[in-house]
């Protein structure tokens, strides 16, 4: 998953793993007889940090009656998604535990390709409270999360510190340095992800919920963009390209383009994932030592992230369903989210690796992303989640070319949104 391994690593790889251990089980009314153990295969995306494979080693170490075969598809989103579906559809039970994108939660479940899981069997109170929210559906856990992830302002620390400016804490502040600063030096003001594709509905969510407003309802059955407040997220965007502190070429910038603009010095601001914070400051990068990151603005303070990262979830074709929800809980246990930071470089789920002052000495961006998780909110909850975000990205697209005003574009959402509706 390509998309999710921009989103930190968190979402290519954010398919990773599973989380879990202690013989916490699935509901007996899916899949397999709840009890039934054995051998298991996990189905994820391309382990590009190559961390998973010694995890699953000490798993199948100690379980040699439930060996885990690894099983890596593209790391391609969109590819992993739909070779997970057809197998999926087909009934077949090849697949035990699944690493999905946060955002497939909702369609997975509604299809009764997941199966539920005991709430109260997985310690959820140890997470940070909004990665939970990304496992439910109609009120009821799916999956459990495993990599966590929330959009950060990167900003070029040595030229704010030159000019006596802290970071932007509001648009206001933003737009300002954005359009006054970023020309002396040179650079272009701000980017994110703008091509057409699943970034760009992170960056339109992010924008939208900023100013207080949505997309869906939370739980998908109505349609709510159509409002001031999402019109002045809309607006904040295609200002910035109407007057240049958006450049045209981002808008052609997914992920690693815009990561690569911000590291070779282009960009006085960047909205990306925390991934960077490594890649920026790592030998060879022009900004090392130069750059900081801070909570995304919004229009009177710190605006909304969208959470990122993936979800383990237990087919419904489970053959052995009380042996994957081991493996989950085992790997979502502290000491391999731990791992999960140290050694797959991914935000971990668990709240208290975010306050253990050792890895917050190695990793000093931690305080900062806890923040902006917590005040995360999650993409358009949607058994028909991929419509969804393609609808977001064809007319967002139309309003940041300037071929449509906000107010065209939430009227023309509004309209394509509603039959994609719970209730539509």
């Amino acid at each position: 998953m390509r998309w999710m391994r921009a989103a930190g690593r968190a979402l290519l790889v954010g398919a990773v793993v599973l989380a879990g251990y202690a013989g916490f089980g699935v509901r007996a009314d899916a899949g397999a007889a709840s009890g039934s153990r054995g051998p298991l295969t996990l189905v994820t995306a391309g382990d590009l940090t190559d961390y998973l494979s010694p995890l699953l080693d000490d798993w199948n170490d100690g379980h040699p009656g439930e060996r885990v075969t690894l099983v890596e598809l593209p790391d391609s989103a969109d590819e992993t998604r739909a070779q997970m579906i057809s197998e999926l559809r087909s009934g077949r039970d090849r697949f035990d535990v699944l690493n999905i994108d946060v955002a497939w939660t909702s369609e997975f479940a509604a299809a009764g390709w997941i199966s539920p899981l005991e709430r109260d069997r997985f310690p959820l109170e140890a997470f940070l409270r909004p990665v939970v929210d990304t496992a439910t559906f109609d009120g009821r856990l799916y999956a459990v999360p495993y990599v966590t992830n929330a959009g950060l302002l990167y900003y070029r620390k040595d030229v704010l510190d030159r000019e006596g400016e802290q970071p932007p804490r509001t648009w206001a502040e933003l737009v300002r340095q954005a359009r006054t600063i970023a020309p002396e030096y040179g650079l272009d003001g701000y980017a994110g992800q703008f091509l057409p594709y699943e970034g760009l509905t992170v960056n339109v969510t992010e924008a939208v919920h900023s100013a207080g407003g949505s997309i869906l309802r939370d739980d998908g059955a109505r349609v709510t963009v159509d409002s001031d407040a999402a019109r002045a997220g809309l607006r904040f965007l295609a200002d910035g390209v109407r007057d240049g502190w958006i450049s045209r070429e981002a808008l052609g910038y997914k992920e690693e383009e815009s990561r690569r603009a911000f590291q070779d010095g282009r960009l006085l601001f960047l909205r990306n994932w925390p991934y960077v914070y490594a890649d920026a400051g790592a030998s060879g990068s022009k900004v090392a030592g130069r750059f900081g990151a801070v909570p995304l603005p919004g229009p009177d303070g710190p605006g909304a992230s969208v959470l990122g990262g993936s979800n383990l979830a237990v087919s419904s074709h489970a053959r052995h369903p009380a042996s994957a929800a081991d493996l989950i809980s085992y790997l979502t246990s502290e000491r391999v989210q731990r791992k999960v930071l140290t050694e797959g470089a991914l935000p971990p789920v668990r709240a208290a690796l975010y306050e253990d002052p050792e890895l917050i000495r190695a990793y000093p961006y931690l305080p900062t992303l806890r923040e902006s998780v917590l005040s995360a909110v999650p993409r358009p909850k949607s058994p028909r989640y991929d419509q969804v975000s393609l609808a977001v990205q064809a007319v967002t697209q139309d309003v940041m070319a300037l071929r449509q005003t906000p107010e065209q574009a939430t009227a023309r959402l509004a309209r394509e949104l509603g039959p994609l509706s719970r209730k539509g």
